[in-house]
């Protein structure tokens, strides 16, 4: 599933190719990926059609681009879910057998003239959401200046790369939580953006065991997890991402290759490439993990005694 370095990768692809485009044009294929909308289909296709699109903007995983043209501030809001993409395309290509909304675009040189919403799970979605003022009273999301956030998104905590994220506020709702760590950074109320596989990474950078409770976390334990995060999240940005298959590309159709620099995630039985240096045979091993999987190293990440699962 796209987590936040493969959203950030999606947000800076559109915000050089579809920006400042007008839509001439909107199509539903599939009512599914517009479900959260209110007014249906065909009012989301007429809403948008003549209305152009400004700046791209992520909080998390959500992803949205204010509309101009509309008597009341709005945006074109999407989340990619599992297997959502958003593509640039030409409007002579075949369509994608998962392709769920076409917006035709304004004719811009050397640019192609479709975005397209592709999405094979159908987890993901689009939506039409009013913008409110943000609870901060900064910036909705990385790539606005506009202390605004689409109502759609507005539940949804901070992310780490957001330059108003709060390491003391986020210190101490962590330690109000009484669960695990790794149960809390996925938790998207407390920090955006934070997925099983970045999870397990920053963990292990950090040294931290996923069932450490957040209520033994000082605060140079947390400012020491929130950098990791923060430089996993750099290293996949500049990798584009990490792609296992196609479900997940930029706008472009490119996949990331971050998965070749993984440490702990999907490495069972790998020796620890930290501790393992020295000749030890400290191998990653997996847990099972809400219903998924956690990688940890014996080693470098101890479980403590008095561990969450």
């Amino acid at each position: 599933m796209p987590e936040l370095p493969e959203v950030e990768v999606v947000r800076r692809g559109l915000d050089s190719w579809v920006a400042g485009r007008r839509i001439e044009g909107a199509s539903v294929h599939d009512a599914r990926s517009v479900r959260r909308h209110p007014g249906g289909p065909g009012d989301f296709a007429d809403t948008l059609t003549g209305t152009t699109l400004t700046e791209a903007v992520r909080r998390g995983k959500f992803l949205w681009m204010p509309l101009e043209g509309l008597p009341s501030s709005v945006a074109l809001v999407a989340h990619l879910g599992m297997s959502g993409q958003l593509l640039v395309e030409d409007r002579s290509a075949t369509p994608e057998k998962h392709l769920k909304v076409t917006l035709e675009l304004s004719a811009s040189p050397g640019k192609p003239g479709e975005l397209r919403f592709i999405d094979q799970r159908i987890f993901g979605g689009l939506c039409l959401s009013p913008l409110i003022p943000t609870a901060d009273g900064a910036p909705g999301g990385l790539g606005s200046t506009r202390s605004s956030i689409p109502q759609a998104a507005a539940h949804i905590a901070r992310d780490v790369l957001d330059p108003a994220f709060d390491v003391e506020l986020f210190h101490g709702r962590l330690r109000e939580r009484r669960t695990s760590i790794k149960r809390a950074i996925l938790d998207q109320n407390l920090v955006s953006g934070v997925g099983n596989i970045y999870a397990d990474e920053a963990l292990w950078q950090a040294r931290m065991h996923y069932a450490r409770p957040t209520d033994t976390m000082r605060r140079p334990d947390t400012v020491r997890l929130v950098q990791a995060l923060q430089a996993i999240m750099a290293r996949a940005l500049e990798a584009g991402g990490t792609s296992f298959d196609q479900l997940y590309v930029n706008v472009n159709g490119a996949s990331g290759y971050f998965s070749r620099s993984l440490n702990a995630y999907g490495r069972n039985g790998l020796p620890c490439r930290r501790c393992g240096d020295g000749g030890m045979a400290s191998l990653i091993r997996r847990d099972p993990f809400m219903g998924r999987s956690s990688y940890t190293c014996p080693t470098c990440q101890r479980v403590p005694r008095n561990a969450r699962f």
